[in-house]
């Protein structure tokens, strides 16, 4: 396991979760938002992504947290594993409402200096919240299919965060110079 995409619906905790995948087993994380999303939530061109997205996975070593469905290939193509984080809906949400909450209440930073504030958590066209319901579906159906097909990288289905820590547990504790296994 040196290349792992880890994949969920919004708010169900991929950027944690590849965080702490880094960390246990000392591979780079990066996170896909700070490849996405330029200073004042300008999005970056799709062409660009794909082209950063591309030199992340043409590495030996990396942890992405997230997969968007513009360059989706490219991690699988080169993932040993995706981690899929399947959890319901109810949690899922919960975890991304206080999330959101929080970092207008505290003004916390999300990714490259960009800021939630009221107004896009809430209004329609640009709220992360009302993402989580249109895309939900979608995102879920996509990771129970590559856990199905055996065609993709093996997947790991994780469906709560006692699974989640059991898992966790099974997997070797590495440092970023031990080298590869």
């Amino acid at each position: 396991m040196r290349r792992i995409l880890v994949y969920g619906v919004t708010g169900s905790g991929k950027s944690t979760l590849a965080r702490r995948l880094g960390a246990r087993l000392g591979l780079p994380c990066h996170a896909i938002d700070d490849l996405t999303w330029d200073p004042g939530w300008v999005q970056v061109s799709a062409e660009v992504q794909r082209d950063r997205v591309r030199e992340i996975c043409a590495t030996d070593n990396w942890v992405i947290d997230a997969a968007y469905g513009m360059w989706v290939d490219i991690p699988l193509d080169r993932a040993d594993l995706i981690v899929g984080l399947d959890l319901p809906r109810w949690l899922s949400f919960s975890r991304l409402l206080r999330r959101t909450v929080r970092n207008v209440v505290r003004h916390e930073p999300t990714c490259n200096g960009n800021y939630e504030t009221w107004r896009t958590a809430f209004l329609p066209r640009r709220s992360i919240l009302v993402w989580h319901f249109r895309s939900f579906k979608r995102k879920r159906r996509r990771m129970r299919q590559w856990h199905a097909h055996p065609d993709f990288p093996e997947t790991v289905l994780i469906r709560s965060p006692r699974e989640l820590e059991r898992w966790l547990r099974t997997l070797p504790e590495r440092t970023p110079d031990a080298g590869p296994t």
